[in-house]
């Protein structure tokens, strides 16, 4: 168990808290030799993740465009897929958003960071920003700028238009044997590399950002000791959008769509659920998913040969839930104001953000990263999300998996005109 990777980063964010509260408490001026080394760890993680941020961002978005270049070409079966899947996560993020207001178990912890220096950090809008001519003034300008420009200077909206202006061109300009294309493929694989290293490091990062987070946030409020429970109620309402999600509205969709019933369709698609449960990776399932989708849905190859692949880097229902709630979370806890547009702006970054991320473990913080920095949250903050998500990551998986698969039976239905079976 102390080889596990999650039980690491859990461990040691309870050490941290605790160690903490007790350190505030003996030692109420701190000592400098305790805080410079609590510094130096978390400004050396928080560096490792920002150099990632750029090109990890820049280069998932090409290489996701370039993933679903067959939509242009097979047009009828792409368009109905990309349809679907924008529906189903728009779906996920508009029932996050909505609910996290209705519900918000946060309540009793307002503004607890409200004196947390934000200055520094980098934004997409200003918070007070309620005019949609300023808005739309102010994403054009940095939207529309120099790729390079954008990569130096973080600047989100510049490398997610850029990214997607650059994938769109290749699909349409070059062959699929391009070797451009399989720079792009290369330079993921090499990125993605570099993320495991950082993971590794995790425990160490997590255990000097959360020790420092509860220092001033028992110095400030004197809340340090409720963070846990605080972070457990958000990790419980996530949880519980995420079954809704994948229990209510994707097993209706297939329900009215193609007959199948709910009950029938949660058994035939176990397996793969299963699967993505315990390895955490829609990529990994694929395997297993392509095969339940043809002999236990009766789906056509032509279909799921299509669908599911692209479903593994497009369709993140769960993940682009997890990002919004997460989102105003922070928010929150950081005493950022989100006006209604901030809120559209939450929508639209989780939006996309989903759709560049890879298939594998804990790779949604890399689309975290692009939504804190939207709205202007801190990069620290994203140890906070560490702490609990990869356990979260498990159940949004297998969401993120079911609604690959109900997908296939969508778009055979609506596309080759198959019936299945109604139960």
């Amino acid at each position: 168990m102390l080889r596990n990777l999650t039980f690491q980063v859990f461990l040691s964010a309870v050490v941290a808290v605790v160690l903490a509260l007790v350190y505030q408490t003996v030692i109420p001026d701190g000592s400098g030799i305790v805080d410079d080394t609590i510094d130096l760890l978390k400004s050396a993680f928080l560096s490792l993740l920002k150099m990632l941020i750029a090109p990890m961002i820049f280069f998932s978005l090409i290489g996701g465009i370039i993933s679903i270049g067959n939509v242009v070409r097979l047009r009828s079966l792409g368009g109905v897929t990309v349809l679907y899947y924008l529906t189903t996560t728009g779906f996920a993020i508009l029932l996050a958003l909505v609910a996290v207001f209705f519900v918000h178990p946060w309540t009793d912890y307002p503004a607890a960071m409200d004196g947390v220096n934000l200055d520094g950090t980098v934004r997409l809008l200003e918070p007070s920003s309620d005019s949609i001519i300023a808005v739309l003034g102010s994403m054009a300008s940095l939207a529309f700028t120099n790729p390079f420009s954008a990569l130096a200077q973080l600047n989100i909206l510049g490398i997610v238009t850029n990214a997607l202006l650059i994938g769109i061109a290749m699909v349409l300009v070059l062959r699929e044997d391009s070797p451009v294309i399989r720079f792009v493929e290369d330079a993921n694989h090499i990125i993605m590399q570099i993320l495991k290293w950082v993971i590794r490091l995790l425990p160490a990062g997590i255990f000097a950002i959360l020790f420092d987070f509860t220092i001033r946030l028992s110095a400030d409020t004197g809340l340090g000791g409720s963070f846990l429970t605080q972070l457990l109620e958000f990790a419980l309402l996530v949880v519980l959008l995420t079954l809704i999600h994948g229990l209510v509205f994707l097993p209706l969709v297939a329900w009215i769509a193609t007959g199948t019933s709910p009950v029938t369709l949660i058994r035939r698609i176990a397996r793969p659920l299963l699967v993505a449960f315990s390895t955490s990776s829609s990529a990994a399932t694929l395997p297993v998913s392509m095969r339940t989708a043809e002999d236990e849905l009766g789906v056509n190859n032509s279909v799921s040969s299509f669908v599911l692949p692209l479903g593994a880097t497009m369709n993140m229902d769960g993940t682009a839930l997890f990002e919004a709630v997460a989102a105003i979370f922070l928010a929150y806890l950081y005493g950022i104001e989100l006006s209604s547009v901030m809120m559209i702006t939450v929508f639209l970054m989780a939006m996309v953000a989903s759709i560049g991320a890879p298939g594998m473990p804990s790779a949604s913080m890399s689309g975290m990263q692009m939504v804190m920095l939207a709205v202007g949250i801190p990069l620290e903050a994203i140890a906070i999300l560490l702490v609990i998500e990869r356990p979260l990551d498990t159940i949004r998986t297998s969401v993120n998996v079911e609604g690959d698969l109900i997908g296939c039976l969508v778009v055979d239905r609506y596309v080759n005109g198959s019936n299945q079976e109604a139960a």
